[in-house]
């Protein structure tokens, strides 16, 4: 895969429940295609219950790699 920043990464989102914040689980990222016109989506998992949310990385994000728990966007029903 590309080794530029990717476009989007990739959650897998489990919801837990009233009053409990949902588990965000950093399973990919998405690149642009050079042409423009669409995405390649490289995958480390699958999400069991079939939610995938694609998010645009932080600007501070020095690890593309790293795991994050609950992106800064407090949409726990994307």
């Amino acid at each position: 895969m590309s080794m530029n920043k990717p476009i989007y990464i990739a959650y897998t989102v489990k919801n837990r429940g009233r009053n409990q914040s949902a588990i965000w689980t950093r399973i990919g990222a998405a690149w642009a295609h050079n042409s423009g016109n669409g995405f390649s989506i490289e995958l480390e998992a699958f999400p069991v219950d079939g939610r995938l949310v694609l998010i645009e990385p932080k600007e501070d994000d020095k690890n593309p790699a790293a795991e994050d728990e609950v992106p800064a966007t407090g949409d726990d029903a994307a």
